[in-house]
């Protein structure tokens, strides 16, 4: 899937930018909902934690994009013998 993104032009630089965006939205759509619609604050919370659980994902997929960024193209083998020397682990980190 990652690359399926990445190959139809999405970074991580813009999925992170979703996620602030997405909180930003929360706030919108909880305060509009809760203005303008007769419904109550009950609604107005349930628009709200709707969209402002978008956020965690964009920010899940941003980090898993900025690692197919940062890996992608290595040979694995490659990159875990470097890791040893680096770190004495076979286990990438930042």
């Amino acid at each position: 899937m990652l690359k399926l993104m990445r190959k139809s032009g999405i970074t991580s630089q813009m999925l992170f930018s979703a996620g602030f965006v997405s909180i930003g939205l929360a706030f919108a759509s909880w305060m509009t909902s809760k203005k303008a619609e007769a419904a109550g604050l009950d609604r107005a919370d349930r628009w709200g934690i709707f969209v402002g659980e978008w956020a965690p994902t964009f920010f899940a997929l941003g980090t898993a994009m900025r690692l197919e960024e940062h890996w992608s193209g290595e040979d694995m083998e490659e990159m875990y013998e470097r890791e040893t020397r680096r770190t004495g682990t076979a286990m990438p980190v930042g």
